[in-house]
């Protein structure tokens, strides 16, 4: 009996994140023949699979390929597949069933998933279904309202301005009329110092009137007493000589001397009296107009004194207002400061999941692209094998042994050289 075996080992090529490691021995018809029969037996190929798996991670290793091909004289049975090779090519068609399965199964994963995906970015996207038309108006109202109370704000700030320059123009003028004040309470305190000058020149004056009245009236009983005296040894004397000198008239002299001194004390009296009276009203018509101007003064200072202590009521209250708005200002900014940042955290959050279903998405395109190669691949491989086994089936049904066995090895050759070379092209 002639023989005749081969065996090919394909190489191996790593593809993607998925590996799939195929390894076989595939061995080709045997035709038996004996010398003294007619019939001819071929028994068909064995296909021994081993190792075909699929994960993710690793790589894509080819398998090896081993055929042999015998030829021999006798005669046999008709089968093409012993038992132990169907269950053999069974076994192989359930895995790649289960395989391709798989693969449906996660076809139909992702396609679910990018729907979820789909219907997430609809949902989370900016939608024309939203109506936010609502809150505009309550936007617009706080809008608004912040305008208002900056526009208040800014007012009373104003305000505020006008009262400090106010105040402070008051302050000035207060200052100047206390100046004022301070002088003329000086000028009231010398006036003051000059009428008690007068009020004791007038007292002096006075006690050198009366002294000179005493004065007069002493003069006047001594001029009494003299007279009566003179009168009365004028009266005791008797002329004697007649023809003698005239004699002084001394009671002429006398009441000369007498309206003399009456006349000076009179005009003195009268001098006194006009320039103390000149100088009393003098004294009087200034310390009338002093004290009227130091009314209008003290009314002034008193009207500037209310009008400061209004001034700086408002001034507090003002004050007490803008501390409020200010802690409302500060409150609203707050409250809008932590809305802003829970909206920003959020839009963080959001962000962070779309990175990450992005991610995943990319990765099961990759896995899909990787499951789908593998699949065309095995396809291609199934289908190659199928060519190889219904090629050689074929021939060597319409064949006699000889030419059976010459084409089948020729056959054999140019399909292992054509899977050879179409493996070579496909990895």
């Amino acid at each position: 009996m002639a023989s005749y075996s081969f065996r090919q080992t394909s190489s191996s090529v790593a593809g993607g994140p998925g590996a799939l490691r195929y390894s076989g021995s595939f061995r080709a018809p045997s035709i038996h023949g004996g010398s003294g029969g007619r019939g001819v037996s071929v028994s068909s190929a064995r296909f021994v699979s081993s190792g075909l798996g699929g994960g993710y991670g690793g790589g894509y290793g080819g398998g090896s390929f081993s055929s042999s091909f015998s030829y021999g004289g006798g005669l046999g049975g008709d089968g093409l597949l012993s038992g132990n090779e169907k269950a053999t090519m069974q076994s192989l068609n359930d895995r790649l069933a289960s395989y391709l399965e798989k693969v449906r199964a996660l076809e139909e994963a992702n396609s679910d998933l990018e729907t979820k995906i789909r219907n997430w970015y609809q949902k989370q996207g900016p939608s024309p279904a939203r109506d936010y038309s609502p809150y505009f108006k309550t936007i617009e109202d706080l809008r608004d309202k912040i305008l208002d109370a900056t526009i208040d704000n800014a007012r009373i700030v104003l305000q505020i301005d006008n009262a400090r320059l106010a105040a402070d123009d008051f302050k000035t003028k207060f200052e100047t009329e206390q100046g004022l004040r301070m002088s003329v309470e000086a000028d009231i305190n010398g006036l003051r110092r000059v009428l008690d000058e007068l009020t004791l020149s007038r007292a002096d004056l006075e006690l050198q009137i009366e002294g000179l009245k005493e004065e007069l009236a002493y003069l006047k009983k001594n001029h009494e007493e003299e007279l009566s005296a003179l009168r009365g040894q004028v009266a005791g004397q008797v002329s004697v000589e007649l023809d003698s000198a005239p004699g002084i008239d001394l009671a002429k002299i006398l009441a000369d001397m007498r309206d003399q001194y009456e006349n000076m004390a009179e005009k003195n009296r009268k001098d006194a009296e006009a320039w103390f009276h000149s100088k009393t009203e003098e004294l009087n018509r200034e310390v009338a107009v002093n004290t009227e101007q130091l009314q209008s003064s003290k009314s002034e200072v008193t009207d500037l004194r209310r009008t400061l202590q209004g001034l700086e009521i408002e001034l507090q209250s003002q004050l007490s207002m803008k501390a409020g708005l200010e802690a409302n200002l500060r409150d609203t900014e707050g409250r809008y400061c932590a809305q802003l940042a829970q909206i920003q955290a959020l839009i963080t959050s959001v962000e962070e999941q779309l990175g990450e279903l992005r991610c995943d998405m990319e990765r099961q395109n990759q896995e899909y692209k990787m499951l789908m190669d593998i699949k065309s691949r095995l396809e291609q491989e199934i289908a190659t094998y199928r060519q190889l086994l219904e090629g050689q089936d074929s021939q060597l049904t319409g064949l006699n042994p000889k030419d059976a066995f010459g084409r089948g090895l020729r056959s054999g050759a140019e399909d292992d050289g054509k899977s050879t070379s179409t493996r070579d092209r496909r990895f």
